[in-house]
C-alpha cells in the first residue's frame, strides 16, 4: 500500500511540475506578444515625456482650440501609475476610452482605433508593462478650456465616433490584407495622426487618410494617390522606409514619425509590414493640394529675392556639413534632401520644425540625429534657410516668412 501511495505522490508530483512548465510557458508567450503589440500600438511614444523615463507619462500634448493633455504612467507603480488596475479597468481604459472610477478620457488616447483590439491582446500588453520597473512620476493636469473640461460630454461624443466592436476579417480579401487592415487601422492606429480632423476633433470620414497633424507638424497623405499620397511609391521603398526610416529617393522619417519607427514599426516582423503595405495599397485615392507644381530653375532665378542669397550662404555654413552643397549627405543616406517630401513642400511646416527643434531616428546603425539649431539663427535666417533649401532641393517656390518661425517655436515651447 506505501509503494502504490508513493507512486502516485510521485506522479501528482510531476504532473504539477509540468502544469507549472506549461503555464509558465503560456505566460511568457503572452509577455512576448504584449510587448510586441505594445511596441507596435507606439505606448512608448506617446507614454514619454522629453527626456523622461520610458513609459512614465508626462508627454504633453497641445490641442488648438481645446488645451494641453498629458499623457499617464504606464509602469506598474501603485500610486501613479497602472500597478492596481485589474485585466478588465486596463482593457476599458484601452478599448473604450474610459478610465478608473469612469472617467471618460480625450480622444488624444487613441482608444476608438484600440478598440480593434481584443481583451486578449489588451491582457497581453497590460502583462508585459507589469514587468517594466515601477516608477513614481506626478504627471502634471490637464490644462482644458470649456467646455471640453467637462468630461461627460465624452459620453455623447463616444456614441457617435467610437466604434461599437471590434472589425471582422473580409472573406473576400486575402490573409495579409485583413492582417494589414487591422495593424494600420488597430494598433497601429495610423489614421489618428494622418487623418484631418473635425471642430470636435474627431477625424474626418469623408478624408481618411488624406493628411492632419500630429502635434506641431504636419503628417502627410498616406492614401493611394500617386501625386500627394504614397501611390508613386515602390513597395520596396515603403518597406524600408517603414522598417529603416529611410527610402532612397524619398528622404528620412523626421519629427514624431522618427519616433513612430525608433520604438515601434522597426520591431515589427518583416511578414507584418508587408502586410501594412498591402493594405495601405488598396486604400482610395485623396487628392490634396499639399504639393504644388515645380518650378523651373529658370524661374526660381527670376523670382529670387536678396534673402535667397544669405540662405545659400548660411546653408553653406550650418547645413552642408553633413548634407553636403549637393545634399547628397555625408557617409549616411539618411542626411540626403533630395526626393524628401519636407524640402518639397512650399510651406515648410516641418521643415521648420527640423531646423528649430531637431529631429532623432534610432536605426539598426545606431542613432541618427539631427541638431536643432535655431537658437543661433535669428527668425528671418531660419526663413532663408527653409526657403533655400525648398527651392534648392524641392525645386519649389518657398513660402517661408519669419513670422511661421517665430509661431512654431512659440508652438514648440
Amino acid at each position: 500500500m506505501r509503494g502504490w501511495f508513493a507512486r502516485l505522490a510521485s506522479t501528482l508530483f510531476v504532473l504539477s511540475l509540468l502544469v507549472a512548465k506549461a503555464h509558465g510557458a503560456d505566460t511568457s508567450s503572452q509577455i512576448a506578444r504584449g510587448e510586441y503589440l505594445a511596441r507596435a500600438s507606439d505606448c512608448e511614444v506617446c507614454h514619454t515625456a522629453p527626456g523622461g523615463t520610458p513609459f512614465a507619462g508626462g508627454r504633453p500634448f497641445k490641442l488648438p482650440g481645446i488645451g494641453t493633455i498629458y499623457s499617464t504612467n504606464l509602469t506598474p507603480d501603485r500610486a501613479t501609475g497602472v500597478g492596481d488596475y485589474t485585466d478588465a479597468q486596463f482593457a476599458r481604459a484601452v478599448r473604450r476610452g474610459v478610465g478608473r472610477g469612469w472617467k471618460h478620457l480625450y480622444p488624444v488616447m487613441p482608444y476608438t482605433s484600440y478598440a480593434y483590439l481584443s481583451a486578449d491582446d489588451t491582457a497581453a500588453i497590460f502583462a508585459w508593462l507589469k514587468t517594466l520597473r515601477p516608477v513614481t512620476a506626478t504627471i502634471p493636469a490637464n490644462d482644458v478650456g470649456f467646455p471640453y473640461n467637462i468630461r461627460a460630454a465624452m459620453i455623447g461624443w463616444n456614441l457617435l465616433y467610437r466604434p461599437s466592436a471590434g472589425r471582422r476579417d473580409d472573406p473576400s480579401r486575402s490573409a495579409a490584407w485583413n492582417q494589414g487592415r487591422w495593424l494600420v487601422e488597430g494598433p497601429g492606429h495610423c489614421a489618428e495622426c494622418h487623418t484631418p480632423r473635425n471642430m470636435l476633433y474627431a477625424k474626418s470620414s469623408s478624408q481618411p487618410y488624406a493628411g492632419g497633424q500630429a502635434e506641431e507638424w504636419d503628417a502627410y497623405n498616406i492614401s493611394s494617390d500617386p501625386e500627394s499620397g504614397i501611390g508613386g511609391w515602390s513597395d520596396e521603398s515603403l518597406f524600408a522606409y517603414l522598417h529603416t526610416g529611410h527610402a532612397d529617393g524619398h528622404g528620412t522619417a523626421s519629427g514624431p514619425m522618427a519616433d513612430v519607427i525608433s520604438h515601434g514599426v522597426r520591431y515589427m516582423t518583416d511578414e507584418d509590414v508587408h502586410a501594412m503595405i498591402t493594405y495601405l495599397r488598396t486604400l482610395p485615392q485623396q487628392r490634396t493640394n499639399v504639393i504644388t507644381d515645380r518650378v523651373s530653375p529658370e524661374r526660381l532665378a527670376r523670382i529670387g529675392t536678396p534673402t535667397e542669397g544669405n540662405g545659400a550662404r548660411l546653408f553653406a555654413g550650418a547645413c552642408a556639413g553633413c548634407h553636403l552643397t549637393d545634399g547628397t549627405g555625408r557617409q549616411v543616406p539618411y542626411a540626403t534632401l533630395w526626393g524628401a517630401r519636407t524640402v518639397g513642400l512650399p510651406g515648410g511646416r516641418n521643415l521648420v520644425q527640423v531646423i528649430l527643434h531637431g529631429s532623432a531616428l534610432e536605426t539598426s546603425m545606431g542613432r541618427i540625429a539631427m541638431p536643432q539649431v535655431g537658437d543661433e539663427y535669428s527668425d528671418r535666417d531660419i526663413a532663408d534657410i527653409a526657403n533655400y533649401v525648398i527651392g534648392h532641393f524641392g525645386n519649389r517656390a518657398g513660402t517661408v516668412t519669419p513670422q511661421a518661425v517665430q509661431a512654431a517655436l512659440a508652438n514648440g515651447d
